[in-house]
């Protein structure tokens, strides 16, 4: 073999392990390293699965415009991000709409929370407009700048936008505040090593 074709072939098997590892599987569901997000090219941070008891729930990753290894690193980020779930299992998702709820008034101050009431109901109208989420169902929660929150589940976005800047980030305090819904999946979406 000539030099030229080492090189070629060298070429070639950094291109396909770089393809390889340009997702995550997490739990049979795969995670692509970047994604674009109207228009911004978001990377993702971390992913994991979501337990309850011994049963795995749903598989969630983070995309943000840049790595964040906080909380605080991840709410301050700039730009369009992105929390993406694919369900694990069947769910009620009225229920899970009510976990939501619960889950950000667990990681807010009360007074910061009643602000957000309106749209707290709103979203929980959405999930429980939508009846079940099977195993396999995909729902995305994308803050895009000048937009606002935008809520998409099986590939429809739900309605209009939520205009806050702060009802995405309490969205992101149930799975990263202090009283987060997985303490292992808090730390696997801050891309901290399992």
């Amino acid at each position: 073999m000539n030099l030229t074709s080492r090189w070629s072939l060298a070429a070639l098997a950094a291109a396909l392990v770089s393809g390889a590892m340009a997702q995550v599987t997490v739990s049979g569901v795969r995670f692509d390293d970047s994604a674009d997000l109207k228009g911004s090219k978001i990377q993702l941070n971390g992913a994991g699965v979501r337990y309850k008891a011994i049963f795995k729930v749903y598989a969630a990753g983070l995309y943000l415009s840049r790595k964040a290894g906080t909380t605080e690193d991840v709410l301050a980020a700039p730009g369009a991000k992105r929390m993406t779930i694919t369900m694990l299992r069947d769910i009620d998702s009225a229920e899970l709409g009510k976990l939501f709820a619960r889950g950000m008034e667990d990681n807010m101050d009360k007074s910061a929370f009643s602000k957000l009431i309106p749209g707290v109901l709103r979203m929980s109208q959405i999930f429980s407009d939508h009846k079940k989420l099977n195993a396999g169902d995909t729902f995305a929660l994308d803050w895009v700048p000048g937009t606002g929150t935008v809520v998409t589940v099986r590939g429809v976005q739900q309605g209009e936008p939520f205009k806050e800047p702060e009802f995405f980030n309490a969205l992101l305090r149930i799975w990263l505040g202090p009283n987060p819904a997985d303490w292992k999946l808090k730390e696997a979406l801050l891309g901290k090593p399992a």
